[in-house]
């Protein structure tokens, strides 16, 4: 297939349950693509049910990347992504595919999209623990008001309820004396891109969350929980603080009841769907917004094979 520009790159972006998974198959198969997840639950084995992870069977066949490249008791951190994820789509750009980038974890996207240089700097053990038990003394929230007085900027990016990612902030400005955030620039990008954006009305978005976490439950995703822990990984394991497995982990410890443990998933992923919107905001010329309830695929393959609206980093292009 012969694409508008040279070294096109599609992504989907979205909210957690809108609907990108199955669209992404539709696009994949018509557009001669391979996709590349952006969505940093799938990047753990083992954890499957929890993160609504597209079976094999489900894939069709059709290239997957970064799913399932590490262990839970593994952090992969979004300098580890950027460098993957270049790779991977020069790859696929030199075999005369298209990739297509599929997720919700905005930090990641933008990686791609703004040409992130992340700070490269090897994880300090001992600074992280300390970190860490400062976290324990002063909270999570605390934690990240001394983030927010040492560099704003960084803050203003991260959530206060994300303390790994306020933690690792923290340990890079404490181990190099600079900002997180002057650390972290922008680069240009070595193709064009196009984002696609999928939207539903907030209550239909709720109630397919509501039935999304059912049909988890109803798959044994209490079972995938147990052997997680079963196999040795630590309740305190970065992947392990997910949204739905930390419940589920304090279920089967007897920590809460079922009936709770499901009331705050859902809770929780209402509030991450609010959240993801902060990332993903209507208001953003660069997306192009599609109603995920009546979009057809072969509108928006249209739309990607038009010549108009590829970006850059420095915009139009």
């Amino acid at each position: 297939m012969r694409y508008p520009v040279e070294h096109p790159v599609v992504l989907l972006v979205g909210p957690t349950a809108v609907g990108k998974t199955a669209l992404s198959l539709e696009l994949a198969g018509q557009m001669n693509a391979e996709i590349i997840s952006a969505d940093s639950r799938l990047f753990y084995r083992g954890m499957d049910i929890g993160t609504a992870k597209p079976t094999p069977a489900e894939r069709g066949g059709i290239p997957h990347h970064l799913i399932d490249v590490t262990e839970p008791d593994e952090t992969w951190s979004l300098a580890l992504f950027q460098r993957q994820a270049k790779a991977i789509i020069a790859d696929i750009q030199a075999r005369g595919k298209l990739p297509l980038v599929v997720g919700g974890t905005g930090q990641y996207v933008r990686a791609i999209t703004e040409g992130w240089q992340v700070p490269a700097q090897q994880p300090d053990e001992r600074m992280r623990a300390a970190l860490e038990s400062w976290a324990d003394e002063i909270g999570g929230e605390g934690l990240h008001q001394r983030l927010a007085l040492l560099d704003p900027q960084a803050a203003a990016a991260i959530d206060w309820r994300n303390q790994r990612r306020t933690v690792r902030a923290l340990e890079v400005i404490f181990n190099t004396g600079r900002r997180f955030s002057e650390q972290r620039t922008k680069g240009s990008l070595p193709y064009q891109y196009k984002m696609i954006g999928l939207i539903r009305e907030r209550p239909e978005l709720y109630a397919r969350v509501d039935a999304r976490i059912e049909q988890m439950l109803a798959d044994g995703f209490e079972a995938e929980v147990r052997g997680l822990l079963e196999k040795g990984y630590s309740p305190d394991a970065p992947a392990l603080s997910a949204i739905g497995y930390r419940e589920m982990i304090e279920y089967v410890q007897g920590q809460i009841s079922l009936e709770e443990a499901v009331m705050l998933i859902k809770r929780r992923t209402r509030q991450f769907v609010r959240r993801q919107a902060n990332w993903f905001k209507e208001s953003d010329a660069r997306i192009r917004w599609f109603d995920a309830g009546s979009v057809k695929a072969d509108e928006i393959v249209e739309f990607i094979m038009s010549e108009k609206g590829w970006l850059s980093a420095e915009g139009e292009g």
